[in-house]
């Protein structure tokens, strides 16, 4: 058992990097414009995202709602 833990401790972290990384990807991508290298399309995937959620209507705000509530609750019980 826990084994299973280390490795959902080791994915929350890996999850938490990655959100980090989108977050710096979206801000270098306004501060430099597309041009810069590792970065180009980070906003242009995250505005396509968005737009997919937006389509759906309801069905989007739920997933979005879900997905919300899924890191709400891993920084809760931190």
């Amino acid at each position: 058992m826990e084994f299973l833990k280390e490795i959902k401790k080791w994915l929350a972290e890996i999850t938490e990097i990655s959100l980090l990384l989108v977050a710096v990807g979206v801000l270098v991508t306004i501060l430099f414009g597309e041009d810069v290298p590792f970065f180009s399309g980070v906003a242009a995937n995250f505005t396509v995202l968005l737009n997919a959620l937006g389509e759906k209507g309801l069905v989007g705000l739920v997933a979005l709602g879900i997905i919300l509530f899924l890191f709400y609750r891993k920084k809760a019980a931190a």
